[in-house]
């Protein structure tokens, strides 16, 4: 495809997104609508396969994701990441609440989801585990399951996690979509009472930097957050890849700005900044593309029983720790749900959510403040670190019935 006319495209999609989330108060969140846009899109032929990655915002969504993490590390001090260890919990909880909910319907569906393949004998376990790595977590967890179920020649059970993969978006944004949406209202009402810390924007996009002006200009800052997330992925590497890289750039983003190196928000401001977002949210939507009518139809059972248990073990343990730790019900649901989707959803919910309850520049600060944390380290809790911890110990168990 043209590579202007795929860029155009998506830009007019993403445009499109954008006005309906405006104009429903983000009830209809723009990730929400361009995901039903691009898969319906996909599925009928209207858009061709090759539209993500002919328009380059895949290949610069690769290159600048890290550059991303580095930026939402600097939105968050020191002081608020040590606050969120109860978030880490309730991550925790969310992903053993996926399993024991998956392991629950294979043992009472079990018999009606495992068959027999020419290359192998698929048990209700093996959907189990296939369902729990890839409802919780991203990429690396479905290749996690895909490796381990080819090992045994399952290809059915590592073709199980590309759909869920592909979908889980389109049920996790409209499910925290509203939900943010009660947590917003009424955490507005408890700043209007006066029981939320009001958040003085000047004071935080005023701060200073230790870099010298010549590293705070565009290519600059572009240049020093590279350096960062080069140094991130040296770490990956060294550590094979249990130090990820994700979680190293974001832990040396809170710490940069806990030491005045960056300001907050990085990359607020920078020229470059609104175009990296659009390439990072692009990659939300790229599994779509690979979607075929025959893939959905042949897993429809074990797809509907996957998102069906699975979001109410997500429902119920969130839930349940949260409220144990002091979290209200709908903020603990929500967090619980960024294991559907994990960043940038995790960031675009959020500051929707603020913007449609806030009514002031302050009240949409203050909301966000009290949300936006608590979601970016839920991503990671759920989707980047505890998912590929058990993902990869419960791969073990495909095939072994």
């Amino acid at each position: 495809m043209n590579p202007v006319v795929a860029f155009v495209v998506v830009m007019l999609v993403w445009t499109v997104s954008d006005f309906v989330a405006k104009k429903t108060q983000s009830l209809l969140s723009s990730l929400f609508v361009a995901s039903i846009i691009f898969l319906i899109g996909f599925l009928s032929g209207i858009f061709p396969e090759d539209l993500l990655s002919s328009s380059s915002l895949l290949a610069l969504a690769g290159v600048v994701v890290g550059f991303i993490i580095v930026h939402l590390g600097t939105m968050i001090s020191l002081d608020d990441f040590k606050k969120q260890w109860k978030t880490l919990l309730v991550g925790i909880a969310t992903v053993l609440g996926i399993g024991v909910a998956l392991l629950v319907a294979g043992w009472v569906f079990g018999p009606r989801i495992s068959g027999s393949t020419a290359d192998g004998y698929a048990q209700a376990i093996d959907f189990v585990v296939a369902g729990t790595g890839a409802l919780s977590g991203g990429t690396i967890s479905v290749l996690i399951v895909q490796d381990a179920a080819l090992g045994v020649g399952l290809t059915n059970i590592a073709v199980f996690p590309v759909p869920i993969a592909a979908l889980q978006g389109l049920i996790g944004f409209p499910l925290t979509s509203i939900i943010l949406r009660k947590e917003a209202a009424r955490l507005r009402d408890e700043y209007r009472a006066g029981n939320i810390e009001a958040v003085v924007v000047e004071e935080k996009d005023s701060a200073g930097t230790r870099l010298p002006d010549a590293l705070t200009t565009t290519a600059g800052t572009l240049f020093v957050v590279g350096l960062v997330v080069l140094a991130s992925l040296g770490i990956n590497n060294l550590t094979n890849g249990v130090l990820n890289t994700f979680v190293v750039a974001l832990v040396f983003g809170i710490t940069l700005r806990s030491l005045g190196i960056f300001k907050p928000s990085v990359l607020g401001g920078i020229d470059a900044f609104g175009l990296m977002m659009i390439a990072i949210m692009i990659l939300v939507f790229g599994p779509l593309a690979t979607v075929e009518p025959s893939d959905v139809k042949a897993l429809a059972f074990p797809l509907l029983l996957a998102f069906v248990f699975g979001v109410a073990g997500i429902a119920g343990f969130s839930a349940l720790v949260g409220k144990l730790l002091g979290y209200s019900v709908p903020m603990s649901v929500a967090i619980g749900l960024t294991s559907l989707y994990g960043f940038p959803g995790t960031m675009i919910l959020s500051q929707e959510a603020a913007k449609g309850a806030g009514e002031t520049p302050e009240e949409v600060a203050a909301i966000e403040g009290q949300i936006l944390p608590k979601m970016i380290v839920a991503g990671f809790s759920t989707v980047t670190i505890t998912s590929v911890i058990v993902t990869s110990i419960i791969a073990g168990r495909i095939g072994t019935g």
